[in-house]
């Protein structure tokens, strides 16, 4: 018995043994694993979000005509892939005042200035949000070896705020030309040298307004009943939005307005399959008829200045894809952008939007832009920037009146469109006392005979009740779901409401 007690005993103690050491041989394989990986600068950046997540101005190379060794495509593209890294970590060090990631750009002569220049900006508790916009960059030189190039890059668009205490103490956009020295370490592009040779101020030059005079919207802000707020989904039906426009257009209407949703479109890199089915709709309005307006950047809600060139290639693909459509009315550039100034901050905001409508107007000269504000007070903003105003009425419908005459007087000018309006025709648990269906007709008609009095171009708001909506919307507090459900000229059964006899003017 005592043997085999002591037997036990020493498969135990050899057992433990074998496992200490297979403990520590895995533990230092695991040492030398995360040592290698040293080796990798890819593994160790510091910016968490690479560019292209991040950060992708437009960048247009001249011709190749450098001297030295012939420059291939491949090349090239690692040149401009780590030299846009570099300004990006840059514009991220000047913003927090920190230095992370800048090692892995710049040489050691080329970061003792920038880590002078936050240390001098720390110390003066000064911080700068900045970006750019475009890149011309030439290639001057490319060396035999294939370790250092030279590149010249031309009217580069640089957006700065400067920030002292906390306060806004510059805003500026500036067009500058860079004299830059690569130098290839590690197998990565890093600046070496870069010297600004010129800079001047840009003119903030409004671009020309577009033609507004034959502007005539009789319309309805539209979503399939189905598959509200998810237009561009896998419920997508041509046969179903054929249906719904003809409804429309038999119904009096000449429009629709209708949203791309900035996310679900793919932010900077659009999605071809929701683009293509962004194209067959305004086909299918055609072939119905009726013009659309698109509106931009639904659900979009961030605003910085870090974010702008990634909203400007979500943008520029959906605007040049769609600018010569036949079936195109104008840009809506935002919906009730203004709910974002308590969040967002307002100069935040109408800088991001200014800067959009010029970048919509640079790239589709025709088409006319407008802003969706959520009311008649903020339909002021920007409007010597917007080629017609545009504002939501869900007021008080006796009011109405007076608030169309007020903001004619105050942009005299301009069209003025009623971009939305409606009521509900909810009343039930979530709330007692709202309106009838009844309420609803009554409602429109009193708003349409204010339409035709005023001579006012409208689009409501909707054409279907819906069953679902989507938290995103209104949230989800049910009394306010509920209600945002009934809103519609035709019910969930596919009924016309009593409304539906004032979906256009008398």
């Amino acid at each position: 018995m005592v043997n085999l007690n002591k037997n036990i005993l020493r498969v135990i103690i050899i057992a433990s043994y074998i496992m200490i050491v297979a403990l520590v041989i895995s533990g230092i394989s695991a040492l030398l694993g995360y040592l290698n990986t040293g080796a990798d600068r890819s593994t160790i950046l510091h910016t968490e979000l690479k560019k292209i997540d991040q950060y992708s101005p437009s960048v247009v190379w001249s011709p190749l005509t450098n001297e030295g060794r012939f420059m291939d495509n491949e090349n090239l593209k690692a040149i401009e892939n780590n030299y846009l890294d570099a300004w990006y970590v840059k514009h991220i060090a000047y913003k927090t005042n920190t230095t992370e990631g800048i090692k892995d750009f710049y040489t050691d002569n080329a970061r003792k200035n920038l880590y002078e220049f936050i240390a001098s900006n720390t110390a003066e508790n000064i911080s700068i949000e900045s970006t750019t916009l475009e890149h011309h960059p030439t290639l001057e030189f490319f060396s035999e070896d294939g370790q250092l190039a030279i590149i010249t890059d031309h009217d580069v668009v640089e957006y700065k705020r400067v920030f002292k205490d906390e306060s806004l103490v510059l805003e500026t956009t500036e067009t500058s030309t860079y004299k830059v020295v690569l130098l290839l370490e590690d197998g990565f592009w890093r600046i070496r040298h870069q010297v600004k040779e010129t800079t001047q101020e840009t003119e903030n030059v409004a671009l020309a307004a577009m033609n507004t005079k034959n502007l005539d919207i009789q319309g309805i802000n539209y979503y399939p009943q189905d598959s509200p707020w998810d237009m561009f989904g896998d419920s997508f039906s041509e046969a179903i939005i054929s249906k719904d426009f003809n409804i429309i257009k038999n119904a009096g209407l000449n429009m629709v307005r209708i949203f791309v949703q900035y996310e679900d479109f793919g932010k900077a890199n659009v999605n071809p399959k929701k683009l293509e089915k962004l194209k067959r709709t305004l086909d299918l309005a055609e072939a119905s008829g009726l013009k659309v307006m698109i509106t931009l950047f639904d659900f979009y809600g961030d605003y910085s200045v870090m974010d702008w060139t990634l909203n400007m290639r979500h943008a520029e693909t959906i605007v040049s894809t769609l600018k010569h459509h036949s079936a195109l009315l104008a840009w809506d550039i935002k919906n009730e952008p203004n709910l974002d100034f308590e969040s967002r901050g307002q100069h935040n905001v109408t800088s991001w939007l200014e800067n959009m409508i010029n970048h919509v107007k640079s790239i589709d000269n025709i088409h006319p832009v407008t802003i969706g504000w959520s009311n008649t007070e903020s339909a002021t903003i920007l409007k010597d920037k917007v080629d017609f105003i545009s504002f939501h009425y869900y007021e008080d419908v006796n009011q109405l009146e007076t608030s169309i005459h007020a903001l004619k007087r105050e942009i005299p000018n301009k069209p003025i469109v009623m971009g939305e309006f409606g009521i509900s025709s909810y009343s039930g648990f979530w709330k007692p006392f709202g309106s009838s269906e009844e309420d609803q007709a009554n409602y429109y008609k009193k708003a349409q005979e204010i339409i035709a009095k005023t001579n006012m171009q409208y689009m409501s708001w909707t054409l279907y009740d819906f069953t679902e909506i989507p938290k995103e919307v209104v949230g989800r507090l049910p009394w306010r779901k509920n209600a945002q459900k009934h809103y519609g000229f035709i019910d969930k059964k596919g009924n016309e409401k009593e409304s539906f006899t004032y979906i256009t003017k008398q």
